[in-house]
């Protein structure tokens, strides 16, 4: 009985199985050599002690006179139930404990094997079930296998292995094996019989949790997230209302100078993290939603589900943002195409970019020389040749060269 109490006790300590279901596996197991063994396990009771991590087979007959038995799995003699407890009368029940060894060694092999298998399967049903109610929780893991299109983790608290596909690894993301990765479960399903985890660090649902586990507020109902869109590692909005009037919702998602955006921003590879105030005054929402650009007018076609917004032209590369990347993310946070016009009702292509979209690229001292001398914009920077720059900033020639080359491929990806 070792051999089988022993796979039982192993699998038992180390996997996330409850008792009952446990027990159930094994009476299952026994039963079925009962049932080779004897034709039916009607007359058994298979009792399963947890706790010591053993188990007990009783045989159960009644016990009859000699030369009376007429079904020898139900009924047992008078003098052959003595054998086994000289007190039996006629008509008890005689209770008989069975050795596994009774059952033969290829039998035992086989009901190990099964046991094995049997709880393998609870194990995948379980971690299937538990990660399918954890979707959308962060999890916290230590990078076990670097592949080509993938990352294996294993789930700090269960060791569970989870996928982290590189198309949902955040610009920037680069792990060693047994670093540790934060991101949110986005899918659970089974392949081929078994668990299949993925997790995402580009979901928007991923810094929905960031903001829930930095901002009381947010966890309490207080305040709402009505609506979070990304371009993963480069820029991000979230509309966000509070429940409260006494509450800004703005400054409690950013903090007392930073302090709870900052962290997050950190996590996502400097992403750039505007919060604005939810509205159901559309014209105020895409207004707001095209942050840090201040609008003069607005024109909303409901119909076309297209925005016409007016602009200083100072104010036009912030509302564009670097790689049109501001106004793709009002688009997606408003429902609306917006469409971008000078003052002068001139409709503007997207072609220039603020400078200040550069200060991950280019130090703010070049960034301040270059305002200094009236560019604003990337466009207005590469209208000047390099002489012209160097003699008007006094920057390195080595400066100006590099801030040309940033700039230029700017505009080269765009042109792609």
């Amino acid at each position: 009985m070792v051999n089988l109490v022993d796979v039982f006790a192993d699998f038992k300590s180390g996997k996330n199985i409850d008792r009952p279901t446990m027990v159930r596996v094994l009476e299952d197991v026994f039963r079925t050599l009962i049932k080779k063994k004897y034709g039916t396990d009607d007359n058994f009771d298979v009792i399963v002690n947890t706790a010591k991590g053993d188990l007990e087979i009783w045989r159960v007959r009644e016990v009859v006179t000699d030369g009376e038995v007429t079904d020898e799995r139900a009924q047992v003699s008078v003098s052959e139930a003595h054998n086994i407890d000289e007190s039996l009368e006629i008509g008890d029940e005689c209770y008989e404990q069975l050795s596994i060894d009774d059952f033969g060694r290829r039998a035992i092999m086989a009901a190990r094997q099964t046991l094995v298998s049997r709880i393998m399967e609870l194990e995948k049903d379980e971690v299937f079930r538990k990660y399918s109610e954890r979707v959308g929780d962060i999890i916290t893991g230590e990078v076990n296998q670097i592949m080509k299109k993938e990352i294996l983790i294993l789930d700090d608290a269960t060791a569970a292995e989870l996928v982290l596909p590189r198309l949902e690894m955040i610009k920037g993301d680069y792990y060693r094996k047994g670093d540790m990765v934060r991101a949110i479960i986005k899918k659970v399903e089974m392949r081929n019989n078994t668990p299949f985890i993925m997790v995402s660090r580009t979901d928007p649902g991923f810094l929905h949790k960031l903001l829930e586990g930095e901002v009381p507020e947010i966890e309490d109902g207080i305040i709402e997230i009505k609506h979070i869109v990304r371009l993963p590692g480069e820029r991000a909005k979230v509309a966000v209302e509070s429940h409260d009037d006494r509450i800004d919702p703005v400054g409690a998602c950013v903090g007392m100078k930073g302090s709870r955006i900052h962290g997050i921003v950190r996590e996502l590879r400097n992403e750039n993290i505007d919060i604005i105030n939810y509205t159901n005054n559309l014209p105020l929402f895409i207004q707001r939603s095209l942050t840090p650009a201040k609008i003069t007018n607005i024109e909303i076609d409901h119909e076309r589900k297209r925005a016409s917004v007016f602009l200083e032209p100072d104010q036009v590369s912030l509302a564009i943002g670097k790689s049109g990347s501001n106004i793709k993310l009002a688009t997606k946070l408003t429902g609306f195409e917006i469409d971008v016009y000078r003052n002068n009702q001139q409709e503007l292509e997207i072609d220039d970019v603020d400078l200040e979209e550069f200060s991950d690229e280019l130090e703010p001292w070049v960034i301040e020389a270059l305002k200094n001398i009236g560019c604003d914009t990337a466009r207005q920077v590469l209208e000047l040749s390099a002489e012209e720059l160097i003699r008007r900033t006094d920057l390195e020639e080595e400066t100006v060269m590099e801030v040309l080359r940033v700039l230029g491929t700017e505009f080269d990806e765009e042109a792609g």
